[in-house]
């Protein structure tokens, strides 16, 4: 009997080392990873920066509590701020702490207005967390079922759908927020058209609403950008990241500019563990490696070569609906469910992912060679192809 709480499907393998994009499970088998832990090791297992960022770290300060100065952490959101174009950073600890500390700054914000105002808008299809809040803003009624009574103060709009904001700014005068993904991860890695996010800058401009984007899976280098609204050519006023910050070490950060950066004052908010000694070692480390942005070049080489790659081997199947996604963030839409390419990709040796039933999920690090870019078109074509 196992004595951990079953709140995870978990896949029968156990891996117990790793180097670049090759895991390696108890049994000494080696896997192509084409996940990342879910867009989190984007620079490869034990990258040589980040190790070493660590093993310094771990030898002379854990932790020291918020209550006073961490010198790591002030020089990190310094430079994300640089690289971002935001103005302060709150760090926490995961994806869901960052989009809890979005949400608290909108309502505070909007609570502080002459005419107070707390509804956010937010997406069909998204993904933003299991706290009550982000399970709230999460469009998916399968993540949600049980968990009743929701939040309120949260107001959903179709995807992609400009009309349907504008919609709700002519009829809903309580909106201060529009939170959302750039490209949906969970929701099956669904990209908007072209202007979209910038006809959302305009009409949050227009009203006086926050635009907050929430970056936990497409931030720090994946799409090609080490933001994915820097491929938009706009500035939000709260965007939030985590995942590949860390390279697998814990950290979330909510980033802010104008009138959103100033909202927090002590005691409004904070975190025991966010942005500790060894955390923002680790991302500062990440940010050595992603800063020159060759390896967001690459990001962008390499996720259309695996793209183009597939399109060019899965063309005519008639049960590809789809192949989709910007950098190395792609997703390859199926006719019907496709769960079981997961159980057949690990005795392949290739580890990916299968999200919305029928779409396949690669999340592969940043450091893929060419090779290994075609041995994961190679592997994921013939999964689809029943070989």
């Amino acid at each position: 009997m196992s004595h951990l709480m079953q709140n995870y499907g978990r896949l029968p393998v156990s891996f117990s080392s790793g180097s670049g994009a090759i895991v390696r499970d108890s049994d000494g088998k080696e896997y192509l990873d084409a996940l990342c832990g879910l867009a989190v090791t984007g620079l490869g297992h034990d990258h040589e920066g980040v190790t070493a960022a660590l093993t310094r770290q771990a030898r002379s300060l854990l932790h020291s509590s918020n209550l006073y100065e961490v010198p790591d952490q002030s020089r990190l959101a310094e430079r994300l701020c640089a690289m971002s174009g935001m103005d302060r950073v709150f760090f926490g600890n995961s994806g869901a702490e960052a989009n809890e500390a979005a949400i608290k700054i909108a309502r505070l914000w909007g609570n502080r207005q002459d005419t107070p105002r707390g509804t956010i808008i937010v997406m069909e299809g998204s993904f933003h967390g299991r706290t009550m809040a982000t399970l709230t803003a999460t469009g998916s009624r399968k993540a949600q079922a049980g968990f009743e009574p929701l939040l309120k103060g949260f107001v959903r709009a179709p995807y992609n759908d400009v009309e349907a904001i504008e919609q709700i700014a002519r009829n809903n005068s309580d909106v201060i927020a529009v939170l959302l993904e750039p490209i949906q991860g969970e929701g099956g890695i669904v990209v908007p058209g072209d202007g979209y996010l910038q006809a959302l800058r305009r009409i949050c401009d227009e009203q006086q609403w926050l635009l907050m984007l929430d970056e936990v899976q497409t931030g720090n280098g994946r799409t090609g950008a080490f933001f994915a609204y820097q491929h938009a050519d706009i500035l939000p006023d709260v965007v939030t990241t985590a995942k590949g910050l860390g390279n697998g070490v814990p950290i979330g950060a909510c980033l802010a500019k104008g009138v959103a950066a100033e909202v927090l004052t002590p005691g409004t908010h904070g975190s025991t563990f966010g942005g500790n000694p060894l955390v923002c070692a680790a991302a500062n480390a990440v940010v050595d490696a992603l800063e020159d942005g060759t390896l967001m070049a690459r990001a962008k080489q390499l996720g259309d070569r695996i793209a183009n790659g597939l399109g060019e081997r899965l063309r005519g199947d008639n049960r590809v609906r789809e192949i989709r996604g910007k950098g190395l963030m792609i997703g390859i839409e199926l006719t019907g469910p496709c769960g079981e390419l997961v159980t057949q990709g690990l005795d392949r040796g290739i580890l990916l992912n299968v999200t919305q039933d029928n779409v396949v999920r690669l999340l592969p690090p940043l450091i893929i060679t060419d090779e290994q870019a075609d041995a994961i078109c190679d592997h994921v074509a013939a999964l689809i192809e029943g070989k």
